[in-house]
């Protein structure tokens, strides 16, 4: 990799943006003054950084995402086309809540599908997979895959972005990459080998 950043002609970024080695903002993108973007990150079409967003290395983020003041990004994050993150539970456009934006903070190696709508306060855990579409209003656990709206837990996923036998409990091995996990109801978590 490069030790410079990439910057496409058509981007707009911002003196005073920091953008790390390696990283990569295509067509469109906008990046304000106090962004902190990571080494080798990938930012797609018509992607907005908002002031104080804060990504991590090697983060994926995919055409048409808008991040918004409040939002992390631990690093390894992948971001699909389209999803959204909100600031504000209750937006009013005559009533100024700058000074309400709540923070959420997504966990490293976590995904989140295209069309995925974050509703802001809640962090989504380590690992963890927010499917295609599904509307987040709550805390997402470490390694869960969660979908619908509001999305529920419906299983659990191993690092590697495989799930998990579903419906097992206790001691679980990914059928994949062979990783293996302690799974109950309510939680999973990688066994130490």
């Amino acid at each position: 990799m490069s030790d410079e950043p990439f910057i496409h002609e058509t981007a707009v970024v911002d003196d005073g943006a920091v953008i790390g080695a390696g990283s990569r903002v295509w067509h469109f993108c906008h990046v304000d003054p106090k962004a902190v973007i990571g080494r080798d990150c990938s930012l797609g079409q018509n992607v907005y950084v908002a002031n104080g967003v804060v990504i991590g290395n090697n983060c994926k983020i995919q055409n048409n995402v808008s991040l918004y003041t409040g939002v992390i990004l631990e690093d390894d994050v992948f971001c699909g086309p389209s999803m959204v993150f909100t600031n504000v539970i209750n937006p009013r456009s005559h009533v100024n809540r700058r000074n309400e934006y709540a923070q959420t903070r997504v966990g490293r190696g976590a995904s989140i599908g295209a069309n995925a709508t974050i509703v802001c306060g809640h962090d989504i855990g380590p690992y963890a997979f927010v499917a295609a579409g599904a509307v987040v209003t709550k805390p997402v656990p470490a390694y869960a895959l969660v979908m619908g709206t509001p999305a529920r837990v419906s299983g659990w996923m191993c690092a590697c972005g495989e799930r998990l036998d579903r419906g097992s409990l206790g001691a679980v091995t990914c059928a994949a990459c062979k990783a293996r996990y302690m799974v109950s109801e309510t939680s999973c978590h990688p066994l130490e080998d």
